[in-house]
């Protein structure tokens, strides 16, 4: 069945020292929850709990208490009755939950923290810290509540999109056009200490920090592009916002052993050799206003790991002090291997072929790069111009888990690290390029039958640039696509060059 979606918004609490409100000293005044189905627009619940008198809101079920304690009480017991399998909000994560929590502890409400579906089972607040390239260190909070999952909207946006502010009013307007109400902080106090009708104003404006939230997830297609990521890397919906990369990887990575009846060490993480990076040809300085196509290996790294099965499980444990004809003599003839088994990596590593056994990583890289296809494929009949931006994102996320693969065997403070495999790869990739800047100026000349001479004028990590002298788009298009092809055939499958784009105007200045 669909699941069930719970949204928890802001929670006004009127601070006497005038600052932002503190558990220990502010109370909850107002809490506006909204339950809907997923997949439907509207919400079948639309409930405010108030402290004090409120007037009547149409189409909202106003629920008052005459103190703080049985505000809480009521709404906890809500909550357990409704029974979502995800609460959602805007910034309930680092915000709404611990407060309401540590509040609840605050003015002894035993029953309160009992919010998850284990009986007996207490939600409690713990600090943790995340660190990603793509997010920094960041220090967060985490409520265990058992059995439901908790999307802030918050960090999702925080995840995938770069945006001039991440408050609800201006994200809100970026995404759907609209709005919160109009209530300034300053001013919740007194509303609060007015009468009915200023407090119904607190609560219209709660209730539509409880929809913007349902109507984000929507709009973004978030639940769909989580669930679609949990399932692809193996982890909990969780996860996706509490944890990095690596335990995507370190979950595919368990998956697959276990299909294969392996099991994975436990590696005690250390300081270790680097290994070179990938390789940056010169850029030929100078201002060239002629096109000038870009060829750009398709998920280079991936598709190295699949192309030469790089992986723990393919890696022959040769010597490693001196890479030994002896010992990979002793280790070929202890797995009967013959010379055409495996094949030895620019670094000196050795790895078997997938015809002995296929590696673990490249299986997972397999899966990875289809759901991508999938989601590219999704993207090509999508007319809508957001859901294509959406759907856009999902593909790029899936990407940046392939990635991942790669960047997780080579982390040396990692879970797993292994420099055969990190370091095989980015020399292939070096020798790619080498090998790709040699080709296309040997193959495209004036001696071979071409208008010019081609030169390769700067190459970065996966991709080059070809000047290959033709005064026109059309026919340098021509010739950048051709030189892919040619180049492609030489390499393994799934390696492949692509022509990606073309520079009318470029400019490599003296540094």
């Amino acid at each position: 069945s669909l699941p069930q979606l719970y949204c928890l918004p802001c929670l006004p609490s009127h601070s006497i020292l005038g600052i932002f409100p503190t558990p220990d000293h502010d109370p909850v005044i107002q809490i506006a929850s909204m339950v809907i189905n997923y997949g439907e627009s509207v919400p079948f619940i639309r409930t405010v709990f108030t402290l004090n008198t409120c007037a009547p809101i149409v189409g909202s079920q106003v629920v008052c208490h005459k103190t703080e304690s049985e505000l809480l009480e009521h709404w906890a017991a809500f909550v357990r009755q409704v029974d979502p399998d995800i609460i959602t909000g805007y910034n309930t994560q680092n915000f709404d939950m611990p407060y309401l929590i540590n509040r609840a502890g605050h003015l002894k409400v035993d029953g309160f923290a009992f919010l998850g579906r284990i009986r007996g089972s207490r939600s409690t607040v713990r600090d943790v810290m995340t660190q990603s390239k793509q997010m920094g260190r960041r220090e967060n909070k985490f409520t265990n509540i058992d059995g439901r999952i908790q999307l802030d909207v918050i960090q999702i946006l925080f995840r995938d999109y770069k945006l001039r502010s991440y408050s609800l009013n201006a994200v809100s307007y970026y995404f759907l056009e609209e709005q919160k109400e109009d209530v300034e902080h300053n001013v919740i106090t007194d509303l609060q200490n007015g009468d009915a009708q200023t407090r119904r104003r607190l609560a219209v404006y709660c209730l539509k920090d409880a929809y913007l939230p349902l109507r984000l997830l929507e709009k973004l297609m978030c639940v769909v592009n989580s669930i679609e990521m949990a399932r692809v890397t193996g982890v909990p919906l969780t996860y996706l916002l509490t944890r990095g990369q690596q335990v995507k990887v370190i979950s595919q990575l368990l998956r697959k052993a276990k299909e294969h009846g392996f099991l994975l060490p436990t590696y005690q993480s250390q300081q270790g050799d680097e290994f070179v990076g990938a390789t940056v040809l010169e850029p030929l300085k100078g201002f060239y206003n002629e096109p000038i196509a870009t060829l750009d290996f398709a998920s280079l790294y991936p598709s190295i790991m699949m192309a030469y099965n790089l992986c723990y499980s393919t890696l022959l444990q040769v010597n490693s002090n001196t890479q030994s004809v002896g010992g990979l003599q002793a280790i070929t003839e202890r797995y009967n291997l013959s010379d055409d088994d495996y094949i030895r990596s620019p670094t000196g590593a050795y790895f078997v072929k997938p015809s002995v056994r296929r590696g673990l990583l490249p299986e997972i890289l397999e899966q990875l790069l289809s759901a991508r296809k999938r989601a590219k494929a999704e993207l090509v009949r999508e007319t809508d111009p957001f859901r294509k931006r959406v759907l856009d994102g999902r593909q790029l996320a899936l990407k940046i888990s392939a990635n991942s693969v790669y960047n997780f065997t080579g982390a040396q403070v990692g879970k797993l690290p292994c420099l055969e495999i990190s370091g095989s790869v980015t020399a292939f990739g070096r020798l790619m390029i080498d090998k790709t800047k040699i080709f296309v100026e040997q193959k495209f000349t004036m001696a071979n039958g071409f208008p010019h001479d081609t030169k390769v004028i700067y190459g970065d990590t996966d991709s080059v640039m070809c000047k290959f002298g033709v005064s026109t788009v059309a026919e340098a298009m021509e010739l950048g696509r051709k030189a892919a092809e040619l180049i492609s055939s030489e390499f393994p499958n799934p390696i492949r060059l692509e022509f990606e784009k073309m520079h009318l105007l470029l400019l490599f200045s003296p540094s």
